[in-house]
C-alpha cells in the first residue's frame, strides 16, 4: 500500500524522498525491520492473550528430558509469525506483482489449514488434530493452483538468449559488420571465439524450466519428462505431471517443516537460514546485471519476492524472541505447515526447486527419519516377529535427546549444519 502511495507520489508530485520506495534494496530492510518490530513489540501481548485463552500445548509422556516443563506453555503462536509476514508485505511490497500475490495466497492457505488442525487439538481436545488426509487435501489444492500459476499465467516467465551479434576482426579491430550466431552455434564454438564486442538479443517467454545446480548450461525442462511421448497425449499429460511434480514438492517441505518444528527454536531458526538464502537467489535472479554475470536464470518481475523474504527473515527472527528456550510460546501447526508451504513455493518461483534437497537438508534428514524409523519397524515385525528401530527415536532430533544431548546443544548444532548447506547451495551460483 505504501509503495503504491509513495509510487503515486513520486511520479506526480515528484515529492522528496518518496523515489526510495522504488528501490527494492529499500523495502526489503524495510520489511524486515517493520516485522522483527512487529513480533518483539506485539509479541508479549500475544502470548499472554493465547495464555489467557488457555491455548496450551498437551504434551505427551515421551521419556524426553525437560519434555513436561513444557506442558501448557501457548501454541498456535504462528499467528504472530504471519501477522508479522503479511503486514509488511502488504504495506512495502507490491501489491501488483503476480508473486507477491502468489506468497500472500500461499500464506494464508497453509496458514489456515495449520490453524484449524492446531484449533482441533486445543479446543476439541483430539490430540491427533486434523486428519492426515484433509492436511493432504489442502496441500494438494494449493499445489494445483501454484501449479496452473507457474505454468499458464503469462505474467511467469524467464528470459531467454537467442542470439549472439559480435563484430568479426580484420587486422586487429572490429570490420562493423555483424554477425548473426545462434545460442547452440556460440555454445559449440567454445565462446574462445567469439570477439567482447557483440550483445545477446533475448526475449522473456513462458517456459517450466527450472535449475539443475553443480552442470554446466544448466536448465531442466520439465517437459524432457514426457517428450518422448506422442504429441496428442502431452498436451493433457504434461499439465498433470508438472503440477503433480510441484504438489509432491510443496507437501514434503511443508510436512518437513512440521516434523522439524519438535525443539525450541529449531524450525524458526532454520527456517530463517533457508528463507535468507532463497532471499540472495531472489535477489539476484532478478537483477538483469546480476543474472547476465552470475550466468543463471533471469527471472522477470522475480526481484520482488526479495522484500516477502526478507519480511519472513524478520518475522522468524522476531518469533525466536519469544521462542528460544525455554520457549514462551510454540508456532503449533499454524506456523510450521506455513512455512514449509512458504519456503517450497519460494523455491518454485525461483527455478531452486531441485536445490531444496541440499538447501533444506535439516527437513530432509527429519523426513527421511521417521519414514525409514517405521519402515524398518514395520518390515522387521513381519519377518523377525519383533519390531526393531533404526533411531533410539524419531524424528530425528528426538534420537539425539535420547542420547542425553541438551536441547540447546541440539538446535545449535542444527542451526550450523543448516548454515553449511545454506552456504554450498550458494556455491552453486558458481560451481557448474
Amino acid at each position: 500500500m505504501l509503495y503504491h502511495l509513495f509510487s503515486y507520489l513520486d511520479r506526480v508530485h515528484d515529492v522528496p524522498g518518496a523515489g526510495l520506495f522504488g528501490f527494492i534494496s529499500f523495502r526489503a530492510a524495510l520489511a524486515g525491520i517493520l516485522s522483527l518490530v512487529i513480533c518483539i513489540v506485539f509479541g508479549g501481548r500475544i502470548v499472554r492473550f493465547l495464555r489467557h485463552q488457555q491455548v496450551g500445548e498437551t504434551v505427551r509422556d515421551l521419556g524426553l528430558e525437560g519434555q513436561l516443563s513444557k506442558q501448557g506453555t501457548p501454541t498456535m503462536g504462528g499467528l504472530m509469525i504471519l501477522g508479522a509476514i503479511l503486514v509488511p508485505v502488504l504495506l512495502v511490497a507490491d501489491l501488483g506483482n503476480l508473486y507477491i500475490r502468489l506468497m500472500l495466497l500461499v500464506t494464508v492457505w497453509m496458514g489456515a489449514i495449520g490453524f484449524v488442525d492446531d484449533y482441533i487439538k486445543v479446543f476439541r481436545k483430539n490430540k491427533e488434530g486434523l486428519a492426515g488426509r484433509f492436511k493432504l487435501l489442502g496441500q494438494a489444492g494449493l499445489g494445483i493452483i501454484v501449479g496452473s500459476v507457474i505454468l499458464f499465467h503469462p505474467d511467469v516467465q524467464v528470459r531467454e538468449l537467442d542470439t549472439w551479434y559480435f563484430y568479426e576482426v580484420v587486422e586487429g579491430e572490429p570490420s562493423g559488420i555483424p554477425v548473426k550466431v545462434s545460442k547452440a552455434e556460440y555454445a559449440l564454438s567454445g565462446e574462445g571465439e567469439m570477439t567482447p564486442e557483440g550483445l545477446w538479443v533475448s526475449h522473456d517467454t513462458r517456459r517450466t524450466k527450472t535449475t539443475f545446480p553443480f552442470l554446466r548450461n544448466n536448465d531442466f525442462n520439465y517437459y524432457w519428462l514426457v517428450s518422448f511421448l506422442p504429441s496428442n497425449v502431452l498436451t493433457y499429460l504434461f499439465p498433470l505431471v508438472f503440477i503433480g511434480i510441484l504438489t509432491l514438492i510443496i507437501a514434503a517441505v511443508s510436512n518437513g517443516a512440521n516434523i522439524t518444528d519438535g525443539l525450541d527454536g529449531l524450525a524458526t531458526g532454520t527456517s530463517a537460514i533457508i528463507v535468507g538464502t532463497l532471499l540472495v537467489f531472489a535477489y539476484v535472479s532478478g537483477n538483469t546485471v546480476l543474472a547476465e554475470y552470475l550466468g543463471i536464470m533471469y527471472i522477470p518481475h522475480s526481484g520482488e519476492l526479495v522484500v516477502f523474504s526478507a519480511a519472513f527473515v524478520g518475522a522468524c527472527i522476531g518469533f525466536l524472541w519469544w521462542n528460544a528456550h525455554p520457549a514462551q510460546v510454540f508456532m503449533g501447526d499454524t506456523g510450521s505447515l506455513a512455512i514449509g508451504g512458504i519456503i517450497a513455493t519460494l523455491a518454485i518461483a525461483l527455478r531452486k526447486e531441485l536445490l531444496i534437497p541440499v538447501l533444506c537438508g535439516i527437513f530432509l534428514a527429519e523426513n527421511m527419519s521417521v519414514i525409514l524409523q517405521v519402515s524398518w519397524f514395520k518390515y522387521t515385525k513381519r519377518t523377525r516377529g519383533e519390531g526393531q528401530r533404526v533411531f533410539l527415536m524419531a524424528p530425528l532430533h528426538h534420537h539425539y535427546q535420547k542420547l542425553g544431548y541438551p536441547e540447546t546443544r541440539i538446535v545449535t548444532r542444527f542451526w550450523i549444519v543448516g548454515i553449511l548447506l545454506a552456504a554450498v547451495t550458494i556455491v552453486t551460483l558458481k560451481i557448474r
